[in-house]
């Protein structure tokens, strides 16, 4: 699967005006940012997501465009990004942000900037169900009121409420098969909400999963509220440390922080036996008090079985982040007798900064020997230690 994400921030925001000064939701200040780049850090977080494409505004496009350089300073994202032009409906401005997504793009995921509540645990639920073979996924929340047609302020009849379901987006799609509901769209000019009712129109199945309470969509004046500026309570300083060891033998190609070690001994292990990774995921799990690597994703799953450390470590980053945490330093430390580590050690900082976003001097990377002594010494394998600093609230 190679997934792009498509961030819709080219509406009006008309119900809005009056309230914003006239300045469009999607540029509101939250936290210090628009809304739309608080969708692009959560995409950012989900490791299967290989790029992002904006839809604003013909008449913001330049300004936007700059403004995301200016936030993205330093590749804080660590995605590649592509900015466009959005139409005169939503769905136009879907299908132009669908014409430029790159040829080898196999599944996109559309959201719209509105909603900066979401989780990347809602993007990997998307996902798993795009690669359990779903043409169509949308995550959706049972209706809770009674909902009755009315015409003329008189009720007509009751719905059975059983049988409704309120969608959300992100919405997931195979690429090839939404573009070709978009053409069938504007050739037979259908009107629609959202992107699934293409696809239902389209005869594509489309299936729901568990949408998230918390993802709420700002439409009216009262929904500001949830993005007013609130004097934060004092944050408390937290430490984590991790540890973790592989012995070497026949198994897996050994990987540091994510970089593949050419010419260095194989490591058994379960998953993909990335010492490093594995240590900092016990560190972050002990800021929050959330027990070991080994309780989370345990080795005698099949689910695990040469899985990729950096999908365990964005699991568990993302639900750091969700619990309101947030790093402020990571110290690393790798300990081997061979392979010699020094020519790797700059690639590896420089992709658990990715990771982790976070810049260079928020974390460090060491190497070292125990002078030949134990089983790093004897060239028997290799351990990691992490210690990281966080703050809570």
């Amino acid at each position: 699967m190679h997934c792009w994400s498509i961030i819709l921030a080219a509406g009006s925001g008309t119900r809005l005006s009056a309230a914003t000064n006239g300045v469009k939701k999607q540029f509101l200040e939250w936290k210090g940012a628009p809304l739309f780049w608080h969708s692009a850090i959560t995409f950012s977080h989900t490791a299967r997501v290989r790029g992002l494409i904006f839809v604003f505004p013909e008449e913001d496009l330049k300004e936007a465009k700059e403004t995301l350089a200016k936030l993205d300073f330093g590749r804080r994202l660590g995605l590649p990004w592509l900015v466009v032009a959005g139409g005169a409906r939503r769905q136009d401005s879907v299908y132009n942000g669908l014409q430029a997504l790159p040829t080898n793009c196999s599944h996109v995921l559309i959201h719209d900037a509105a909603r900066p509540f979401f989780s990347a645990s809602l993007n990997n639920t998307l996902l798993d169900a795009l690669s359990d073979g779903a043409d169509a996924v949308i995550p959706a929340l049972p209706v809770t009121d009674t909902i009755k047609v009315v015409s003329e302020n008189t009720v007509s009849h009751t719905l059975d409420r059983s049988t409704l379901q309120a969608c959300q987006t992100p919405q997931g799609f195979d690429k090839k098969e939404l573009l070709e509901g978009h053409n069938t769209s504007l050739a037979e000019g259908w009107e629609v909400t959202d992107d699934a009712s293409i696809a239902e129109q389209a005869g594509i199945s489309v299936t729901t999963v568990q949408g998230e309470a918390a993802n709420i969509k700002i439409t009216n004046p009262e929904d500001l509220a949830m993005i007013e500026q609130k004097q934060p309570a004092m944050p408390v300083p937290v430490t984590g440390w991790g540890y973790d060891v592989h012995r070497y033998g026949t198994g897996r190609p050994m990987k540091l922080g994510g970089i593949p070690i050419q010419g260095a001994p194989e490591v058994v292990a379960h998953s993909d036996g990335d010492v490093l990774l594995h240590a900092l995921c016990d560190a972050i799990l002990g800021c929050m008090g959330d027990g070991d690597i080994g309780e989370h994703f345990p080795d005698s799953s099949e689910q695990f079985d040469n899985i990729s450390s950096g999908v365990l470590l964005n699991e568990v980053y993302d639900k750091f982040l969700q619990k309101g945490y947030r790093l402020t330093n990571v110290d690393l430390t790798i300990i081997a007798q061979v392979p010699r580590l020094v020519p790797w050690k700059p690639q590896i900082k420089k992709n658990i900064c990715r990771m982790l976003k976070l810049n260079d001097e928020q974390v460090n990377v060491k190497a070292t020997t125990e002078e030949k002594l134990g089983f790093t010494g004897e060239k028997k394998g290799i351990k990691a230690v992490a210690a990281v600093m966080a703050l809570r609230g």
